[in-house]
């Protein structure tokens, strides 16, 4: 429904509008309000926040049309505004249109000539709507979504590989905040929320310095992927990066015993990369399924604080590379022989 404010003096043009117009407010297309001037209007435009239209007269009582103009202006500079008077000599006109008038109708109303104002006016209020929405909602997505891949949705090949399902070779690292669920009972919302952003923060940064890509959040933790050349060492060197940048940070002022570690585990192998969801409910994650990510979670689970663990396998490849201890050998569910597995010292 279109909200519509008449100002003007002549008290008989309310009537008059209700009689012309009566087939769109029964219908509930029009909804119309009336002031006799321009303190009344303003004072109505504050009562009423979602007016669409304002349609003025010029020469009023206490406040005319053309100050009501440079008023709207300041105080609601998206409402559209059409002058209808019985002055209509071109200077008038042109300090309307300078003060943001959409619009010009001179008296004696012709009321087919308003309708069609009215309509166009209307048209050209919804689509600064929708272009303000759009602003609003590409912003909001900015929030979630990296650039490049925005950029990338607006490719040509952005339905094609979307849609690609592969089978791929790469390393998946999950980092967990270690004792932050206890944390997250006790602190307020706010303060939780905060604490965790500002970790996420600082692993986000070190995962993408060494190209990895941030494939999930899961509560407290992160689940990060490495594909290309050097996976693996790439994987840990953001994972030693990431656990010296935690332990440097300080304790919350407002949580005194609490000092942020983490746990993270580390497993490089084949992997599924695909769009896996829910169609119907419309929520479909591009992500890496298999038994590597599932290997790797449990290596984060199997961690302690401070500790970046990896498989034997793992280990054979980055051994020259990485400084290692062994730390034993550990039952994995759903595997029916023990793994030995590897603490990444430095």
């Amino acid at each position: 429904m279109t909200k519509i404010l008449v100002v003007d003096d002549e008290t008989d043009l309310e009537t008059l509008i209700k009689q012309k117009f009566r087939r769109q407010i029964r219908e509930k297309e029009y909804e119309f309000f009336f002031a006799i001037n321009g303190v009344d209007a303003l004072s109505k435009l504050k009562e009423e926040f979602e007016v669409d239209i304002v349609l003025s007269d010029i020469n009023m009582p206490e406040m005319d049309g053309l100050t009501l103009l440079s008023e709207l202006t300041e105080l609601k500079p998206l409402l559209k505004s059409v002058i209808v008077s019985a002055y209509g000599d071109m200077d008038n006109i042109r300090t309307a249109m300078n003060r943001g008038a959409f619009d010009f109708i001179t008296k004696p109303i012709n009321f087919e000539d308003l309708n069609i104002t009215i309509e166009k006016t209307i048209k050209y209020t919804n689509q600064i709507k929708k272009t303000l929405q759009a602003i609003k909602e590409n912003n909001i997505l900015k929030m979630y979504v990296d650039e490049n891949v925005l950029n990338f949705m607006g490719s040509r090949d952005y339905e094609t590989t979307i849609m690609a399902n592969e089978t791929i070779e790469g390393t998946v690292m999950f980092i967990d905040v270690c004792g932050f669920t206890k944390i997250s009972e006790t602190a307020p919302a706010d303060t939780v929320v905060k604490m965790i952003n500002n970790y996420f923060d600082v692993m986000v940064t070190e995962i993408i310095e060494q190209q990895g890509f941030i494939d999930k959040f899961i509560g407290d933790a992160v689940m990060a992927v490495f594909r290309g050349d050097y996976h693996l060492d790439r994987a840990i060197d953001a994972a030693l990066a990431v656990r010296n940048k935690i332990n440097s940070l300080s304790k919350p002022e407002s949580l005194k015993d609490f000092k942020p570690k983490v746990s993270i585990g580390i497993k490089s192998g084949e992997m599924i990369s695909g769009n896996i969801g829910s169609a119907s409910l419309k929520r479909l994650d591009y992500t890496v399924i298999g038994d590597t990510v599932n290997t790797a979670a449990r290596m984060q689970d199997a961690a302690q604080p401070n500790q970046i663990v990896i498989c034997e396998k793992c280990y054979l490849k980055i051994k020259e590379a990485f400084h290692c201890k062994e730390v034993g050998s550990i039952t994995l569910k759903n595997k029916e022989v023990a793994t030995t597995i590897y603490e990444v010292i430095d």
